[in-house]
Parts: structure tokens; C-alpha cells; sequence
């Protein structure tokens, strides 16, 4: 039988739809070590992100890790790609949430080169932007380029929080699935956040629960084919409620991944998370069928 701290740092994933505990579970939930760990791991992170927030303004041009050989990676990079050794090509295109920049990749950037991915880079949309549609336009442009660039016909997308909003309207609503290969967003509002209703702005006003772009990516979408995987935290922030993480659309493959104790701004740099994001991308999870629930492997 698993102990309590081990399932804590276990993520799950999930096809169901969740059922809510009263009242006396989340606070049992607030009251976990991990939780109140996690708490303070993501103070420690923000801290840390406003110093590197400078960084990450411009957004670098691609360039192949020159580390990456054929035939000549660590043995943990080859386990990685045992089953499909040329996912190690497909480039990986990482969008940044709102009011914020490429640096909040900074880790698993890294990460994922160390991990065999040979092209890796961060992009970043404008600041000024004002609506999803026209920020997944753009990143569709910029796929385009990624594509000319390397020769490769798709990409992967990882998107945080916004980003992956933004990566799943180009996929399911501007044909941006003949593009990108799979799209793993972390801590992404895909139902909307109740927090959005104290934000004045267009775009934030797109992220309230019920509003035009959430009903858009609501209706029907028989034809795409991008897998999905979700990934939310019990101890979002940012996303409330935090089930508002998970992507529950009938016509998409998506497989939604819990992980307990993790900030949203913790999301992109954690070892558990940045661990299901190359497992993922290396093509070792495969999207469950729509009625079963089962354990992820960390």
C-alpha cells in the first residue's frame, strides 16, 4: 500500500472527471507537509523568477545543441528514446504564461537538452497582446519559422498557464494540429479561473469561466488530431478552481495529469513535472481511453 507523502509526489493521471470533497477535505488538503511545503517552494521560486524575469525579454534564436549525436547520447537519454529514437528531433517550442517571458523556462529548457531533445527554445509572444486568437496566430507563425528552420514538418508545444490557452486555440481552431505534434500545457485555465473577474483587460476578461474563447474551444472538434496532456496542480494559485486545469473535451485526446503541492509558477521548473513533460514528449505516455483512470509513473 502507498503512503501518504508517496502519493503526494506521485502525479496521476486522470480521463474522468473528478468528484469534489466537502469542505473538511480541502482542508485536510491545506494542512498536508506536502502542501505546505510546496508553499513555500513556490515563494522561493517567484523570488527567484523577478531576479531572472530580465533574462528572458528577448527570444534567443533556435540553435541545435551541438551535445546531440546520433547513436552517442548517456544511456538514460537512450532508455528516454528506446521506443522511438528519432523524437529526439522533433523540435520543442515553449510558451510562457501571462505577463511574463521565456526565463520562467529557464530550467526545463535546460532540462530538456540535457535529456536528449535537440532542439529546444522559448517563445515570446508580445506584451501588449489582447486576445488568445491573435496570440495563436502568431505562435503559429513562429511554428512556421521553427519548421523552416530545422526541416521538420511538426513541432512540440509545451505551454504555461496562457500559453497553453493559446497553443490549444491554434490547435483546435486555426488547423494548427497539421503542425504541432503534441501539446502538454502546465497549469493552464482551460475552463477559465474565477480570478480573471478582478482583471480589467481584454485578455484576462477572455479567461473568465464562460467567456466567448472558453465557449469557442468547447464546441465540437472532431478533426483534431494533436494529443493533449494537461497538467494541474492541486495547489495552483492562479487557476481556481484548480480542476479548471484539466482538459475535458469529448471530441480532443487529452489526458489530464494531477500533481499535488506544486505552485503555478513552480510548474515549469519542477523535477516531477519536467520529468512528465519529457516522458511525454519522448512519446512513453500514451493518451488513455476516455473511461479508464490510471497512475502515472513519475
Amino acid at each position: 500500500m502507498q503512503s501518504g507523502s508517496a502519493r503526494d509526489r506521485t502525479p496521476a493521471s486522470h480521463t474522468a472527471h473528478e468528484v469534489d470533497g466537502g469542505p473538511w477535505d480541502g482542508l485536510r488538503a491545506l494542512c498536508r507537509p506536502a502542501t505546505l511545503t510546496g508553499g513555500l517552494s513556490e515563494l522561493a521560486w517567484v523570488g527567484a523568477h523577478v531576479l531572472m524575469y530580465p533574462l528572458g525579454t528577448r527570444t534567443p534564436a533556435l540553435r541545435p545543441d551541438p551535445r546531440h549525436r546520433p547513436g552517442h547520447q548517456p544511456a538514460a537519454v537512450r532508455a528516454l528514446f528506446a521506443a522511438d529514437p528519432l523524437a529526439a528531433r522533433i523540435p520543442v517550442v515553449l510558451v510562457h504564461g501571462l505577463i511574463d517571458n521565456a526565463s520562467i523556462f529557464s530550467v526545463m529548457q535546460r532540462n530538456l537538452r540535457r535529456r536528449g531533445f535537440a532542439h529546444v527554445c522559448a517563445w515570446n509572444y508580445s506584451p501588449l497582446l489582447t486576445d488568445v486568437a491573435r496570440g495563436a496566430t502568431d505562435l503559429g507563425a513562429h511554428i512556421e519559422r521553427i519548421c523552416q528552420q530545422t526541416g521538420h514538418d511538426r513541432v512540440h508545444v509545451v505551454g504555461h498557464s496562457l500559453g497553453g490557452l493559446i497553443a490549444r486555440y491554434l490547435v483546435q481552431r486555426q488547423g494548427g494540429d497539421r503542425r504541432v505534434e503534441s501539446l502538454v500545457t502546465l497549469g493552464t485555465p482551460h475552463e477559465g479561473s474565477v480570478l480573471a473577474h478582478v482583471g480589467p483587460t481584454p485578455l484576462i476578461r477572455q479567461l473568465r469561466p464562460g467567456s466567448p474563447v472558453l465557449r469557442e474551444l468547447a464546441e465540437p472538434a472532431p478533426a483534431v488530431r494533436t494529443p493533449i496532456t494537461a497538467v494541474y496542480s492541486d495547489l495552483d494559485q492562479m487557476v481556481l478552481p484548480t480542476r479548471s486545469g484539466r482538459c475535458d473535451h469529448p471530441d480532443l485526446a487529452a489526458r489530464n495529469v494531477l500533481v499535488r503541492g506544486i505552485g503555478h509558477m513552480s510548474l515549469p521548473r519542477h523535477r516531477l513535472v519536467v520529468d512528465e513533460v519529457a516522458t511525454t514528449l519522448a512519446g512513453r505516455r500514451r493518451t488513455p481511453d476516455a473511461s479508464a483512470d490510471r497512475a502515472a509513473v513519475a
